[in-house]
């Protein structure tokens, strides 16, 4: 499925993707810029967060809690190894029925197992983004 959309269209995407996700781990490609945090934003509201919610780039993994699950919003821009990764647990994290939201997910494909949803965005140039769900 691809959506063309600027980003005031944001949470009509969002409830379009929600609609038509398949799991509840998804992959966000996209280079720095494209609006991948926006996005993850804006579907941890829609999934009815009252979180803050902001990039986890430091802290590698932020959590949000809704009604009775938690959603997982990793950013693994700053992770150099697989080993860094199981250092913080994060087959913990990949092994619960949770909402995981993974940015730079490349550095982790060797070790996913599940089913996952991918998104790559795009920005074409206009500045309009282009979002294409698989």
């Amino acid at each position: 499925m691809e959506i063309q959309y600027k980003l005031n269209d944001i949470e009509q995407v969002a409830l379009k993707l929600v609609e038509n996700l398949k799991t509840k781990t998804i992959l966000f490609y996209g280079d720095m810029g494209v609006g991948k945090t926006t996005l993850i934003k804006t579907l941890v509201k829609i999934l009815g967060s009252h979180d803050e919610v902001s990039s986890p780039t430091f802290s590698i993994v932020n959590e949000y809690q809704i009604k009775n699950e938690k959603i997982f919003h990793f950013d693994l821009y700053r992770i150099n190894d697989e080993e860094e990764l199981y250092n913080f647990g994060i087959e913990d994290y990949l092994n619960t029925n949770d909402w995981k939201f993974i940015e730079w997910p490349q550095k982790i494909e060797s070790i996913l197992f599940d089913e996952c949803d991918k998104i790559v965005i795009e920005t074409d140039q206009k500045l309009n983004r282009i979002l294409n769900l698989k």
